[in-house]
């Protein structure tokens, strides 16, 4: 009698672990793919007295690119980053990121433009500001 038990009880764990085991599903980030996203470019908008010597940075997910860089990205959502400062003693700065859910983007892609607006810190333009746009594509890879 204890050997069939024991074999009954067997046999149904194994079914008990077969029917949650099938039951069980684990959560898995949705389809990322893949994006082939590009730094277009970095450009002065508007400039009302803030200064005339600058230095930009762009960033893809954390990646510093240059102007017509591409990054492939495999993920759910992008990074997008654009930095502007203004250099001289006491320089001017300012920096925006936007995060674009891939989802979001469609068959024919996505052009997303950042605004940095930096604003005059110091002397009789201080409250000036200077604008700039940096442009980015986004593209689903096929």
């Amino acid at each position: 009698m204890n050997r069939m038990f024991t074999k009954a009880s067997g046999v149904l764990l194994i079914v008990l672990a077969l029917v949650l085991g099938g039951l069980y599903v684990p959560h898995t980030a949705s389809a990322a793919g893949t994006y082939a996203v590009t730094f277009q470019s970095a450009r002065l908008v508007s400039n009302s007295h803030v200064g005339n010597e600058w230095y930009t940075e762009a960033q893809i997910n954390g990646q510093s690119v240059a102007e017509g860089s591409t990054v492939n990205v495999s993920s759910s959502s992008i990074k997008l980053y654009g930095y502007a400062e203004e250099q001289d003693k006491i320089p001017d700065t300012a920096e925006k990121t936007q995060t674009v859910k891939t989802s979001s983007i469609s068959a024919s892609g996505k052009t997303v433009k950042l605004q940095v607006t930096v604003t005059e810190n110091r002397g009789r333009y201080s409250g000036h500001t200077a604008v700039w746009e940096f442009t980015y594509t986004i593209k689903p890879k096929k």
